[in-house]
């Protein structure tokens, strides 16, 4: 869906994004960039936006006007079909609470993207194995989400999240369920494997500190971009 020979712009882009809810703007004319690689924190207190930024830019949401471009491509006006195509393909997602397949093994949750996009169960399996070893999960491979503790289990999320190469990684809250100690650990082995991957990361977050460690920070306030800081 995008091109291969693509070079050179940024990644994700956003211009003039706007999302109302009723009278209420969620997105007032958004302008954002996500370089390749790049790892980004956008936070702002409840209401100001930010999620609906995340959803808007990974096609979960429609936004009411703007455009979106992913390597080059636009890709807002796509229909739903191909939009959900984009998200299994281009796009991973790490949730507050994982969301994984309580029925499904770590290393069936890790494979059921590749799976979902038509590869086959042995070359899905073997990707996520690798994944789940990269992130300290070897051994792992055979036990459900409820035989994992709360770190473990983003873990298997990040591994999922990866394991088809995506350009982009969105997180939402990734360590909001779980404790500091644990969820710092998470973070750190996010970012570590995005990096090795080469995907961006964007993640939403109320922890500050979080952000504060992230090299790049957007906060957002009214449904705008207030400031842009970087480490």
């Amino acid at each position: 869906m995008v091109d291969p020979q693509w070079t050179g712009q940024p990644v994700l882009a956003g211009r003039g994004l706007v999302k109302r809810y009723g009278t209420q703007y969620a997105l007032a004319g958004i302008d954002i960039d996500i370089q390749a690689g790049d790892a980004v924190a956008i936070v702002g207190p409840s209401g100001s936006g930010k999620t609906s930024l995340l959803h808007v830019l990974a096609g979960i949401l429609r936004a009411d006007s703007g455009e979106i471009f992913l390597a080059g491509q636009r890709v807002d006006q796509l229909n739903e079909r191909k939009r959900s195509e984009l998200r299994r393909t281009e796009f991973g997602f790490v949730f507050q609470s994982g969301m994984l397949v309580a029925e499904l093994s770590a290393e069936e949750n890790v494979a059921l993207p590749s799976l979902l996009s038509g590869k086959g169960r042995k070359e899905s399996i073997e990707a996520g194995r690798e994944w789940l070893a990269k992130l300290g999960l070897e051994g792992k491979e055979k036990r459900r989400p409820g035989e994992l503790s709360g770190g473990e289990a983003q873990r298997v999320a990040i591994a999922r999240a990866l394991t088809h190469r995506p350009k982009v990684i969105f997180a939402d809250e990734p360590t909001g369920a779980l404790d500091t100690r644990t969820g710092r650990a998470t973070m750190d082995a996010l970012l570590a494997a995005a990096a090795e991957s080469g995907a961006a990361v964007i993640v939403v977050t109320h922890d500050l500190e979080l952000a504060e460690a992230m090299p790049r920070t957007v906060s957002i306030r009214d449904g705008l971009i207030a400031t842009r800081l970087a480490a």
